[in-house]
């Protein structure tokens, strides 16, 4: 069983910054590929950022690129996500997934993510 904790939401105005975290811990030894994932009211999950194991592959949605940023921290399953010139479409419940197994597959696909987090908060106001 792997464990996945976000935090770092919370409310922010156009323009803000915000950085999340997630943590993820379990008997799987790591590093694990990592990604987030937002869900607004009333629409779908959608696909945010991902990580490699490695860290060397990152990949984001054309809606968060060149604002957001994911990195990690070294070996460990620990991942941010740096939220810049947070607009109110940015608004969401964003959650962090983990695939302890790396599995080959698109970073975008949720299908690729075996745990997933409770969910943080992202209120961006104009």
């Amino acid at each position: 069983q792997v464990q996945v904790v976000e935090s770092g939401g919370g409310l922010a105005q156009a323009g803000d910054s915000l950085t999340l975290s997630c943590a993820a811990s379990g008997r799987t030894f790591g590093p694990y590929d990592m990604g987030w994932f937002r869900q607004a009211p009333g629409k779908e999950r959608e696909f945010v950022s991902a990580i490699s194991w490695g860290g060397k592959r990152t990949y984001y949605a054309d809606s968060v690129k060149g604002r957001f940023t994911i990195s990690r921290d070294g070996a460990k399953n620990t991942v941010y996500l740096q939220m810049n010139s947070l607009e109110p479409e940015d608004t969401a419940v964003y959650y962090c997934a983990a695939d302890p197994s790396n599995r080959s597959g698109s970073y975008y696909n949720p299908r690729k993510y075996d745990y997933w987090g409770q969910g943080t908060q992202v209120t961006v106001s104009s």
